[in-house]
């Protein structure tokens, strides 16, 4: 009797324990935003025209679309930067021409169209590759010469392509590929597949004479190409003030309407691209002047501070940089946290790190292949040493 009475005093006399509150949504529990909802957001600066009314400035996208960009051009990015690493390794050699900057201009534009579309650029190429769905894999290969690059080993950096998603390469000749890009739309015109080129140059072959002839005869025969001019203000290590009389490039058509973009805002390339698209197949050719920097040099021989000052390169990391512009687009709509879009970068360098390790992995071209791809097969022709006694091969 005694015992039961202690035990319910003690019972009594014991604190009660609370039930737990039901768990409260916290943001560290969610996943990154996924959602195609859409949104508006207005570009940066304002499209400067020439004989034609611009788009509007007003831009949809989605979570969805802003994260892919995030982590398309940080791709792009780590991808560049391991070039340089790898270059100065002396695993690539020979010509070497970085991207790092300019990654809104192909995302944006790849946005706007569909593989069926065509792109031809110059030798700046790496990452309109990537953009076109290029394997890192096979670009890192490509640059170390090894037989499964995507231009199997013989291209190199410069001459990067990938046939089955419309993309005709980079081009070593400054400005011989704006022709070819114009020939791409003729065919395309004259076969009615209701497709475009977008052909890409630079500031420094804005110069050429064979762009505005290609120019002349599109615009005669209302050709359905976008010529792109990616300024980004140094033909080399010459400022477009020193060697263009009039470096509004996108007015220089004369008689072929032009916009100039903002090239460092992702949002306004797409809006540009959408519109010169469908402009282009109703009216023939538009020139587009996108407005980019690049932070690398001309080519990694070039170590790009001698004709501008380390300043100036900051200022525009720190204020226009397009990797930066939609990290804080994501932030500010809260589609991701600051830790998520880190732990996005840290995935990249795993990619990129190991596609650069299975690239070196690939061996080299054989010594048979020296000749495929040069000359039409069967022609009989040989190859002799430099005394002109020994044949050395005889050409497939």
């Amino acid at each position: 009797m005694a015992a039961a009475i202690l035990r319910r005093a003690a019972a009594a006399a014991a604190p009660r324990v609370a039930p737990l509150p039901p768990p409260l949504p916290s943001i560290l529990t969610r996943t990154v935003s996924d959602s195609t909802a859409p949104i508006t957001v207005e570009t940066s600066v304002p499209f400067n025209s020439h004989l034609i009314d611009p788009p509007s400035r007003s831009t949809t996208t989605s979570a969805a679309e802003l994260l892919t960009f995030y982590r398309t051009m940080s791709l792009m990015r780590r991808f560049e930067i391991s070039a340089d690493s790898l270059y100065k390794s002396k695993l690539i050699r020979g010509f070497c021409h970085l991207y790092d900057g300019q990654e809104a201009v192909a995302v944006g534009m790849e946005a706007a169209i569909t593989r069926a579309d065509a792109i031809i650029t110059a030798y700046r190429d790496h990452c309109a590759y990537l953009a076109r769905g290029g394997d890192p894999v096979s670009a890192f290969a490509e640059l170390m010469g090894r037989r499964e690059g995507c231009s199997r080993g013989k291209g190199g950096s410069m001459h990067f392509y990938k046939r089955d998603a419309n993309f005709f390469g980079g081009h070593g000749i400054v400005g011989a590929q704006v022709p070819l890009g114009c020939g791409i739309a003729f065919a395309q015109r004259y076969r009615k597949e209701g497709t475009v080129t977008f052909d890409l140059y630079g500031d420094g072959a804005a110069n050429q004479g064979q762009l505005f002839e290609a120019l002349n005869m599109a615009a005669l025969w209302k050709l359905p190409v976008i010529l792109v001019c990616e300024n980004n203000h140094y033909g080399m290590g010459t400022a477009e003030w020193k060697a263009s009389k009039s470096p509004a490039y996108y007015k220089r058509g004369d008689y072929v309407p032009g916009l100039k973009v903002d090239g460092m805002d992702v949002l306004a390339v797409k809006q540009a691209c959408k519109f010169a698209k469908d402009h282009v197949l109703e009216n023939g050719p538009i020139i587009l002047e996108m407005d980019t920097y690049r932070y690398h040099g001309h080519s990694m021989s070039d170590p790009g501070s001698t004709y501008r000052t380390r300043d100036e390169i900051a200022g525009i990391r720190q204020e226009r940089d397009p990797i930066e512009r939609v990290r804080k687009l994501i932030l500010s709509h809260d589609f991701a946290t600051a830790q998520e879009l880190k732990d996005m970068e840290k995935d990249i360098r795993k990619q990129v790190d190991a596609a650069i390790a299975k690239a070196k992995e690939i061996p080299m071209p054989d010594a048979s292949e020296l000749f495929t791809n040069v000359y039409v097969n069967d022609c009989g022709l040989e190859s002799f040493g430099v005394d002109r006694k020994v044949v050395r091969t005889v050409l497939p």
